[in-house]
């Protein structure tokens, strides 16, 4: 990577538009041009048991298609202790293959119906993996902590957003938005280390 090339080209490996837009505002300022998969691409299946397993599973086929771009991949999830870690690298599909977002939060607020507030703790985890077209591969991480709610609040975010109250706040991501997710959250640090690496090269 180099500094005099500009608008390299990089292919966000999701089927979800949610973080496609996300990682695009969050990396942005690295001199590239964003773009999603087609809407016909078939994603690999998730088989690995950890969140940089998935994310490099993801980039790795990326990387298969488009061996002259960059590519960019997440897996992120969700981590509750009260559940031993679940829903974890299952968090898109904790309710079943196929599942919404609001049956993942409404089958994870059933697990803890029962659970005090002073155990609802949890993180938000998230491994970025880009790999560039000479096959170098390039990981960071990013967590945020905070507590499960009891009930969903807020319209802004997708998945457990509107159940994640980060921790030094009382609003759950949903109801916080956007601007303060791109500060606070878990892809928002995970982005930052990959600009960091990514900023390094270029130097």
């Amino acid at each position: 990577m180099t500094s005099g090339s500009a608008h390299r080209r990089a292919i966000i490996c999701t089927g979800n538009p949610h973080k496609v837009e996300e990682l695009g505002e969050l990396l942005a300022g690295l001199d590239f041009a964003f773009s999603a998969l087609p809407a016909d691409a078939v994603l690999p299946p998730e088989t690995a048991d950890s969140f940089v397993g998935n994310a490099r599973i993801k980039a790795e086929a990326g990387h298969d298609s488009y061996p002259d771009a960059w590519v960019i991949a997440d897996d992120s999830g969700l981590i509750v202790d009260a559940l031993d870690g679940a829903p974890g690298v299952w968090s898109a599909r904790f309710a079943g293959d196929g599942a919404s977002d609001q049956d993942n939060v409404d089958l994870l607020l059933e697990r803890l119906a029962g659970t005090p507030d002073a155990e609802r703790t949890a993180r938000f985890a998230c491994v970025l993996v880009a790999i560039a077209p000479d096959g170098s591969e390039h990981v960071a991480e990013g967590f945020v902590e905070g507590v499960v709610a009891r009930a969903p609040a807020g319209d802004s975010g997708f998945g457990y957003d509107p159940v994640f109250v980060p921790l030094g706040h009382t609003e759950s991501f949903a109801e916080l938005g956007s601007h303060a997710k791109a500060q606070l959250s878990h892809r928002a640090h995970a982005a930052q280390a990959l600009r960091d690496q990514l900023g390094e090269l270029s130097a």
